[in-house]
């Protein structure tokens, strides 16, 4: 096995994962792996990680993230060099509600983006990290998925499988006594490009949630509200009364 740290990161280009890619690379040498539906805005990435590690090996793959039969085939030629140490499954897209409501092709799109293409990501990569018994896969999932909202309820539904699908898979595990661990990362509203459309009010900076994602990793945490103080607001969210909640504009 490569003295290296295997990392691989799937949606390299969003800016929670690039700032996670950071992180890890300070001070220790990877053998990092950056998947990207642009192979040029991943190679943008991958060059900036290379002069920040340059003890580090940092690839990029340019790949097809909603063909099951193109992930399974991307992900086994990953594994085929080593399982990795830790995976990250970071990618999605923030669409417009409006948009999706009137044009049922963006809602299937956002709706794939979000939630099926990180969900099978994932399990392409659990199979293999079961197999040797280790590893820590990490998924972006967010808090619109914990109730439906007129606001965003396409992309919270997106999200609310990968919270269903990460549930289901860190109790598949528990049961077989694996050691390898799921993280379900929950962020809240967070200043990104993705979100720079958005009033910033109120919003995290992406440093502090890359490094909570960072962290969290490095424990084998089930879930991440980031920062924690959702974790409190979804939950009076989740539970208030019908009748209260259809009254609210949110």
């Amino acid at each position: 096995m490569s003295a290296k740290k295997k990392i691989v990161i799937v949606g390299a280009t969003s800016a929670m994962a690039e700032h996670c890619a950071r992180l890890w690379a300070a001070g220790q040498a990877l053998d990092l792996t950056l998947l990207g539906r642009n192979r040029e805005k991943t190679e943008a990435v991958a060059a900036d990680l290379r002069v920040r590690s340059p003890q580090s090996t940092v690839s990029v793959i340019e790949a097809n993230f909603s063909d099951p039969q193109q992930i399974r085939t991307t992900v086994d030629g990953i594994v085929a060099g080593g399982v990795p140490e830790i995976v990250l499954v970071a990618h999605g897209t923030l669409p417009d509600q409006q948009a999706c409501q009137d044009n049922l092709a963006q809602a299937a799109e956002a709706m794939d983006v979000n939630g099926i293409s990180p969900a099978l990501f994932a399990e392409a990569f659990a199979g293999h990290m079961q197999r040797v018994n280790r590893g820590t896969l990490t998924i972006i999932g967010s808090v619109a998925g914990e109730r439906g909202r007129k606001s965003n309820y396409v992309y919270g539904a997106a999200k609310g499988l990968v919270t269903r699908y990460a549930e289901g898979l860190q109790h598949r595990l528990a049961l077989a006594g694996s050691a390898v661990k799921v993280v379900l990362v929950k962020p809240g509203p967070t200043a990104t490009p993705m979100t720079a459309h958005m009033p910033q009010r109120g919003m995290a900076s992406v440093e502090s949630v890359a490094a909570q994602i960072v962290a969290a990793t490095a424990k084998g945490q089930p879930v991440l509200y980031a920062p924690g103080k959702w974790a409190l607001i979804m939950l009076i969210i989740a539970n208030l009364p019908r009748f209260v909640f259809n009254r609210m504009d949110i």
